[in-house]
């Protein structure tokens, strides 16, 4: 008899927990007003060789960690994940649930880090843009290759080649997700692309996209005939005239983090751009929510644990992303947290965990799934204040 399924978690998931909390209405407080940080800092780069502390894992057997909420296996179920770690190294974990936006928490560490102070964190989890900008500011400390070596054995193909850090020098994605299109099947027809999102009528007004920029843009620029990956000025400036005339017609409702989940349940919205993860959550009450890959493609995005300069326990914190690369730890916290495990074996690993979920493709996509996606590029300074400034216009005013 298999062992009986774990409970699955509830509430709001790692990708709905941004800044602010709420629906961007039309009618609301223009994001410009909020005044993101776009990582001009004169003088921010290190060179993380020269900014580094002594390594104090023999000694103490410790690690702090900073990581979304509800991201993790319960930790006090001494049967969880996190308690095993904690009792097979010896290591104590200071675990903190305190990202809860990329944005907020660059703001947070940005003057320690780019004055080579400590941020006293041994390791952070971040989303991929903004992983890519902490590294090429020389604020992430690399990995000891020899001490990781699930990473570069387990790390399943399609995360591998980042531009932003080919050789996982930096980075090992925690979890991975897909951003597509859900629909509430009970209330409207199928719908298959993106572009049908901004245009079908009988969808007007009961559509909504996502506030994260690059999740939503990622898709303008493909509808627009540009490659997310590698795009000019001027074919951003397309895409976002696409959607400011989207915008403007009515056709969307409103820019939201994961509550669009609440409305699409309810039939309030009948389509609406998703992540993957919510869509799972979804599911288990409500068979008629459809998660799908629109013609356009699927987005694929990471959250990474990353070790910051001037960690002191580097050593203990490369023991933990070893660890969860463990096939068999790693099928134990995606039946949790139900978003893209990024780690090979798992999906068999996880017939002895829940199978239910074995065959579930937004958690092991199959290869067909995952040949349609695609990553944003990543943007330098001005690209950063231009485009988020373009954004902030048709999103919030």
């Amino acid at each position: 008899m298999p062992p009986d399924p774990p409970a699955h978690r509830t509430g709001l998931s790692r990708r709905g927990l941004l800044k602010g909390g709420g629906a961007v209405a039309f009618a609301g407080v223009s994001l410009a007003a909020l005044k993101l940080p776009f990582f001009a800092t004169d003088g921010a780069s290190q060179d993380p060789a020269t900014c580094r502390a002594t390594d104090l894992s023999a000694s103490q057997k410790e690690l702090i960690v900073s990581n979304w909420p509800a991201y993790i296996d319960p930790r006090k179920n001494p049967d969880s994940t996190f308690q095993q770690f904690q009792q097979q190294t010896g290591i104590t974990v200071h675990y903190t649930d305190d990202v809860n936006d990329n944005s907020e928490f660059y703001a947070k560490v940005r003057n320690q880090l780019g004055s080579c102070q400590p941020v006293d964190r041994d390791m952070m989890v971040l989303t991929d843009w903004m992983a890519a900008r902490m590294i090429g500011l020389g604020w992430i400390q690399p990995f000891d290759k020899k001490n990781v070596p699930n990473l570069q054995a387990n790390l399943i193909d399609p995360l591998r080649n980042k531009q932003w850090d080919k050789d996982l020098d930096f980075h090992a994605p925690w979890q991975s997700g897909l951003t597509g299109i859900a629909y509430n099947a009970s209330k409207t027809d199928a719908v298959g692309s993106f572009e049908e999102l901004l245009t079908r009528s009988d969808l007007s007004g009961r559509v909504t996209l996502l506030s994260e920029m690059r999740d939503t843009m990622g898709f303008m620029l493909k509808v627009t005939g540009a490659d997310p990956r590698e795009f000019t000025d001027d074919e951003w400036g397309v895409a976002i005239d696409k959607l400011k005339e989207s915008v403007q017609s009515g056709q969307i409702r409103a820019f939201t983090g994961n509550e669009y989940t609440q409305d699409l349940a309810a039939g309030n919205i009948l389509a609406c751009e998703a992540w993957s993860g919510d869509v799972i959550q979804l599911q288990f009450d409500n068979p008629d929510i459809k998660f799908v890959t629109p013609e356009e493609g699927l987005s694929l995005w990471s959250d990474n644990m990353l070790i910051p300069n001037l960690a002191t326990h580097q050593a203990n914190a490369e023991k933990w992303i070893n660890y969860y690369y463990e096939p068999e730890v790693a099928a134990k916290l995606a039946a949790w947290v139900n978003y893209i495990c990024p780690v090979k074996g798992a999906q068999q690993e996880m017939e002895k965990i829940d199978p239910s979920l074995v065959d579930n493709p937004l958690i092991f996509p199959d290869d067909e799934t995952l040949s349609v996606t695609f990553d944003f590029m990543p943007l330098d300074d001005q690209q950063q204040i231009e485009y988020e400034g373009d954004w902030a216009d048709v999103t919030g005013g």
